[in-house]
C-alpha cells in the first residue's frame, strides 16, 4: 500500500544557514549593517520601556573583546521567558509583542528577530541575555542561536544578577574577527548611531603608559540632538556649527546651507550647498536618516536632477524603507516629499539668485532674507559655482529663467554679459547653437560691431529656445547670411576685375558642398571665414534621403526640399587680405589658385575649431604639394642640392 503524501497545515522547515546568506547577499550591502540592527533593536527596547516609565535611563554600551567578541547591552524593556519563547524561536513570525510594542508606530524602529538574525553574518553564534523592565517578577532568560539553525533556551534563576534590560554577545567566526575589532565598532556605531536619541558609547582601550594592566574608557558616539534642531546663540554660531558639522560627514566645507521641512513626512534637515562645481548628470546622493538611524549615506532621488549643486542630511520618522533598509520605499509619500523639498531649494535658488542681481533685504520670505544677509561675494561664489545647476533649473521654471537672463552672464562677441544686457543695447538676440559655429563668427562679428552669444554650452540652447516665447523677447538663432550680409561688398570694378578667378575658386568647393562668396571685411588679417547654415544642412540631408528613396517615399520627402538647391556652407573670402589679393591675381587655370583656394578651407575649418577629418586631410596635402611644387620649380628657386646661405 503506496504512503499517503498528502498533508494539511504543516509548516516550512526554514533551513537557517540559507536565510544567513540571503541577507548577507541579497538583502544587506554587506556585513557592516550588523552593528546598526543591534543599535536598532536596543532603542526600541528602550522605546517601549520609556512608553512605561518616562524617566528610564536610555543608554546602549558596545564592548569590544579580545579574540573577536562584541557584547552590546541596552537599558531597554527586556523580555519574560515567554515573550523569548514567541520572538526567538520561530524566525520571521509576528508576534504579540509586535502590537503590545507598538511595532509600526513611528517611535519604532524595525523588528526585533529580523534584525538579531542579521548577526549571523559575523557570527556563528548569538547569547541574548535578557529580563524584562515592565514584568519584575519575571526570571531572566538566556537564548542562545547557532548559525546551524538550533537554538537553547534557558530560564535563569530569579535573582540571577541580570539587570533589567538586553546583553546580546557574539563571537566571531573565524574569516570576520575585524568585523568586531574595537575600530570597527566605533566606527560603525558613529556612522549608524551618530544622531540617536539615545547615550550610545564604545569601551575603547586607552593608551598604556604605567605598563600595567590595559585602561579603557567609554567613547560617546551619538549626539544629543540633531545639529540643525539644536539651540545656538545666533545665527551666526548656527551656521558656523552646520558647516562644522557637514565638514565631519560628508567631507567639505559648505558655501551656504539650506534648512528643510516636510511636516507631512516628519522630515527635517538641511542641504549643503557643494563648494565647487560638479557636472550635470552626475547625481544626487543624500544621508537619510530614519527615526535618528542612519539609512544610508547615498540615497538617490531625494531631489530632482536639477538640483545636483547640493547634498542633503535629513531625518524622517515617517518615509517607509526598503526591505534591505538602505533607501526609501517609493509611495505616494516619498514623492509628496520630493516635490517639497525641491520646492524649498528652488525658493532658496530664487532667493539667491535674486539677492546676487539686487541685494534686496528686508523682505519677509525667509529664504530671500537668509539670502540677502549672505555677504555678496558669497552669493556671487555661488551663482558663478553652480551656474549649471541654475541653467538646469531655468529650462523648466519660468521665473528662474527671468533671473538667469538677468544675472548669468553668456559668452559673446562682446564679452561676458547678461542676456537681458544684449536685449537692451541690441534688441535682438542673436546666437549659435554649437560652439564651433560661435568661434566661425566671433573675429568677423566682432569686427563689425556684431554681438553674437554663443549657445552651444548645457543648456544654453534650451534656454535661449524658451526666452524666445517669453513676452519682450526677440531670439533666434544665427544664420550665415546674416554674417554675410554685414560684410562689405567690393567695388563694382573690383568684381568684375577677378569675376574668372572667383568663379574658378567657387568650382574648386563646390564640390565640398560649399559656396565662395567675396567680400571685404575686418580684420584683415583673416584671409577667409566658413559660415555654416543648419536650415542648408537640413535640406542638403533631406535632399540626400530623396536620392536614396524609391519613387513613393522620394515624392513624399520632396515636398520637404525648397525649391533652391543652396550648399549648406559658405567660404566667405576676405579681399581686404593681402595674401587672398595675391590669390586673386593668379591665371584663372593656374593650378596654385585652386591650391591656394583648398587650402584657406581648410584654415577656415581650423580657426573655426573643428577636428581636422579625413577630407579636410587631404584636401591640405595636395594644397601643399601644388604649392611647393610650384615654388621649388618657379624661375630663381633653389634646387634641392643646391646650397642657400641665408634661409
Amino acid at each position: 500500500m503506496s504512503e499517503d503524501l498528502t498533508a494539511a497545515g504543516r509548516a516550512f522547515q526554514v533551513d537557517l544557514r540559507g536565510v544567513v546568506d540571503l541577507l548577507a547577499r541579497h538583502l544587506y550591502s554587506g556585513p557592516r549593517v550588523y552593528v546598526r540592527e543591534l543599535l536598532q533593536n536596543g532603542v526600541d527596547a528602550i522605546t517601549a520601556r520609556r512608553l512605561h516609565d518616562a524617566d528610564a535611563p536610555a543608554r546602549v554600551r558596545l564592548r569590544p573583546g579580545p579574540g573577536g567578541t562584541l557584547e552590546v547591552t541596552d537599558t531597554g524593556i527586556g523580555l519574560t521567558p515567554a515573550q523569548a519563547t514567541e520572538l526567538l524561536a520561530t524566525v520571521g513570525r509576528s508576534s504579540k509583542r509586535d502590537l503590545d510594542l507598538g511595532l509600526g508606530r513611528e517611535e519604532f524602529l524595525g523588528q526585533f528577530g529580523i534584525g538579531l538574525l542579521s548577526a549571523f553574518m559575523v557570527a556563528d553564534e548569538i547569547e541574548l541575555v535578557s529580563r524584562s523592565a515592565v514584568e519584575t517578577d519575571e526570571p531572566p532568560v538566556r537564548w542562545v542561536g547557532y548559525a546551524g539553525g538550533r537554538y537553547d533556551l534557558t530560564v535563569l534563576p530569579r535573582d540571577a544578577d541580570v539587570p533589567a534590560g538586553s546583553t546580546v554577545r557574539l563571537r566571531a567566526r573565524r574569516d570576520a574577527e575585524h568585523w568586531l575589532s574595537a575600530d570597527t565598532v566605533v566606527a560603525l556605531a558613529q556612522e549608524f548611531g551618530s544622531l540617536l536619541p539615545v547615550d550610545v558609547a564604545v569601551e575603547v582601550p586607552l593608551p598604556d603608559v604605567t605598563g600595567g594592566a590595559p585602561a579603557t574608557a567609554w567613547r560617546r558616539v551619538s549626539e544629543p540632538s540633531l545639529p540643525w534642531l539644536a539651540t545656538y546663540p545666533d545665527e551666526a554660531a548656527r551656521t558656523a556649527a552646520l558647516a562644522a558639522y557637514c565638514e565631519r560627514t560628508l567631507g567639505f566645507t559648505p558655501l551656504a546651507h539650506i534648512d528643510l521641512s516636510v511636516p507631512l513626512a516628519g522630515l527635517t534637515g538641511v542641504a549643503f550647498v557643494l563648494p565647487t562645481a560638479v557636472p550635470p548628470g552626475a547625481g544626487s546622493r543624500h544621508r537619510v536618516y530614519l527615526k535618528r538611524m542612519l539609512l544610508g549615506t547615498h540615497v538617490d532621488d531625494l531631489l530632482p536632477e536639477w538640483a545636483f549643486f547640493v547634498r542633503c542630511v535629513v531625518d524622517t520618522s515617517v518615509l517607509r524603507p526598503t526591505a534591505s533598509r538602505e533607501q526609501l520605499y517609493g509611495d505616494e509619500l516619498l514623492l509628496a516629499t520630493q516635490e517639497a523639498l525641491a520646492a524649498q531649494v528652488r525658493a532658496w535658488t530664487v532667493a539667491a539668485l535674486t539677492a546676487s542681481s539686487t541685494g534686496l533685504a528686508g523682505s519677509s520670505d525667509p529664504y530671500l532674507t537668509a539670502a540677502a544677509g549672505m555677504p555678496p561675494a558669497t552669493t556671487r561664489r555661488i551663482v558663478s559655482t553652480h551656474h549649471l545647476a541654475l541653467r538646469s533649473l531655468a529650462t523648466t521654471d519660468d521665473e528662474v529663467l527671468d533671473l538667469v537672463a538677468q544675472v548669468l552672464p553668456f559668452e559673446t562677441t562682446d564679452g561676458a554679459t547678461t542676456l537681458a544686457q544684449v536685449r537692451t543695447d541690441v534688441g535682438e538676440v542673436l546666437h549659435t547653437t554649437r560652439v564651433e559655429d560661435f568661434r566661425r563668427v566671433a573675429p568677423v562679428a566682432r569686427a563689425q560691431g556684431m554681438t553674437v552669444v554663443n549657445a552651444g554650452y548645457v543648456y544654453d540652447d534650451e534656454l535661449l529656445a524658451r526666452l524666445a516665447l517669453r513676452p519682450g523677447w526677440q531670439v533666434r538663432e544665427l544664420r550665415a547670411q546674416d554674417v554675410a550680409q554685414v560684410l562689405g561688398a567690393v567695388e563694382p570694378h573690383r568684381e568684375l576685375e577677378v569675376l574668372d578667378q572667383v568663379q574658378a575658386a567657387a568650382a574648386v568647393v563646390r564640390p565640398l558642398d560649399c559656396a565662395l562668396v567675396l567680400r571685404s571685411f575686418e580684420p584683415a588679417e583673416v584671409p577667409a571665414v566658413l559660415l555654416q547654415d543648419r536650415d542648408g544642412e537640413h535640406q542638403q540631408d533631406v535632399r540626400r534621403t530623396v536620392a536614396a528613396q524609391d519613387d513613393l517615399w522620394g515624392g513624399v520627402l520632396a515636398g520637404f526640399v525648397s525649391g533652391e538647391d543652396e550648399p549648406a556652407r559658405r567660404l566667405v573670402v576676405n579681399d581686404a587680405n593681402p595674401t587672398v589679393r595675391r590669390l586673386l591675381a593668379a591665371d584663372p587655370a593656374d593650378p596654385v589658385l585652386a591650391a591656394g583656394v583648398r587650402s584657406m578651407y581648410v584654415t577656415a575649418v581650423l580657426l573655426a575649431g573643428e577636428p581636422l577629418r579625413a577630407r579636410e586631410a587631404e584636401l591640405m596635402n595636395d594644397a601643399m604639394s601644388v604649392l611647393l611644387e610650384a615654388g621649388l620649380t618657379r624661375p630663381g628657386a633653389a634646387l634641392p642640392d643646391e646650397t642657400q646661405e641665408d634661409v
